[in-house]
């Protein structure tokens, strides 16, 4: 199974839109155009088909993280 495919199964089972894809990475800093985004989703022998990349899946697996649960509560430093 390839990154594409992993990010195609997420999609639907979240019922995630493109604008929800973008707004999911953006939450982790990484910045990228809904059509960037479009050929990740496109069939393998289609011309403008692009292979996701790890460092994409990754990000978008921790914004989703941030999307799904909030951000990490600050940690408190300990008193000396």
């Amino acid at each position: 199974m390839t990154n594409n495919d992993i990010l195609k199964k997420l999609r639907v089972a979240l019922k995630l839109k493109d604008s929800d894809i973008v707004d999911i990475l953006k939450l982790v800093d990484f910045r990228i155009s809904k059509s960037e985004l479009g050929a990740f989703f496109r069939k393998e022998d289609h011309p403008k088909y692009v292979e996701c990349g790890d460092q994409i899946l990754r990000n978008f697996l921790n914004g989703l993280v941030i999307h799904m649960r909030g951000p990490m509560p600050k940690k408190e430093k300990p008193l000396k």
